[in-house]
């Protein structure tokens, strides 16, 4: 059974998301939206990737190991 999401079901984050897209009232606007969540995005993963680098946790020896690695999900026939 299919569980229906209703707005009072959203999380402030997700409602102030809905809010601000549907403020939008052109392509220009849209487009600069995009731009600011991506940064966002992009800055909360250089966050975590210096924290990781700097516990120890991540390293250039661990990412010359990764770079090597066949990550791909293996195709069934």
């Amino acid at each position: 059974m299919a569980m229906e999401m209703t707005l009072t079901d959203m999380t402030p984050a997700q409602m102030l998301v809905l809010e601000s897209f549907a403020g939008v009232t052109n392509e220009d606007e849209l487009n600069a939206l995009m731009r600011l969540l991506k940064k966002f995005y992009a800055q909360r993963l250089d966050n975590e990737l210096e924290q990781l680098w700097n516990d120890g946790t991540l390293n250039q020896e661990k990412l010359d190991k990764l770079r090597s690695e066949h990550l791909r999900t293996p195709y069934r026939g």
